[in-house]
């Protein structure tokens, strides 16, 4: 069963513009490994992250430095890692599955969440 559906679009130049203003910004969204990537990398994760909270309507219960995008090796499909508050906050919300696709290209990051629960949603129509 679908439980929820985010996308979200980050203009690059503009990104780099505010991480750059604002050098403690990075600290507080990503972990450690996500800030030695390379500032693409880094808008397709902030992305990433946006289009989560979208599929879960909203930030209540979420930390932005417990959702981590690792890179991941060659031909391996973009993965969220979800630790801490923000993991019993999606399992209390019946979210047994993430799924992310990620793509940078033309000075854009976009980033499309799926999150799935357990059961078949009901009838089909």
């Amino acid at each position: 069963m679908i439980i929820g559906i985010g996308v979200d679009v980050v203009d690059i130049d503009r990104f780099q513009a505010q991480i750059e203003g604002s050098p403690r910004l990075a600290e507080r969204l990503f972990s450690a490994h996500e800030r030695e990537l390379p500032l693409r990398s880094l808008a397709a994760r902030y992305a990433a992250k946006e289009a989560l909270i979208k599929a879960l309507g909203g930030s209540d219960g979420v930390s932005w430095r417990e959702i981590e995008v690792p890179r991941l090796a060659e031909r391996r499909a973009p993965a969220y890692v979800v630790t801490g508050e923000t993991a019993r906050t999606l399992a209390a919300r019946g979210v047994s599955h993430t799924h992310l696709s990620l793509s940078h290209d033309a000075g854009l990051a976009v980033a499309y969440a799926v999150l799935e629960g357990p059961g078949d949603g009901g009838e089909r129509r």
